[in-house]
């Protein structure tokens, strides 16, 4: 059975880092498509970063500078660094995972299977 687990939540002041940590189980990691995505309490799910299986990277344009994706295929984990965080990436965050034909989607329809989410909250 797939599972994702995601950790690395937590709250910070605007200008700091988190780091959120997507653990997989259950399938062959490498061979999927993944990403970020978050949704913010009254608004849509929006993708924020993906990354193929190749590596190749892409961002949503608010995160770009400042989040980077990356992936340790050994560890079947999936990271996102979080650099000067502003208070409107508070949201919770949510990493997926989708078939290989893909690539680094930012559309969420594209991705099979999901976690359950970390919260991060971006105080002023």
């Amino acid at each position: 059975q797939v599972q994702l687990v995601e950790s690395g939540g937590g709250s910070v002041q605007a200008g700091g880092s988190l780091r959120l940590s997507c653990a997989a189980s259950g399938y062959t990691y490498s061979r999927y498509s993944m990403g970020w995505f978050r949704q913010a309490p009254g608004k849509e799910r929006e993708g924020v970063a993906a990354i193929d299986r190749d590596g190749g990277t892409n961002y949503a344009d608010s995160v770009k500078g400042r989040f980077t994706i990356s992936k340790d295929d050994a560890k079947n984990t999936l990271y996102l660094q979080m650099n000067s965080l502003k208070p409107e990436d508070t949201a919770m965050y949510y990493c997926a995972a989708g078939p290989v034909w893909v690539g680094p989607t930012l559309q969420g329809y594209e991705y099979y299977y999901w976690g359950q989410g970390t919260q991060v909250t971006v105080s002023s």
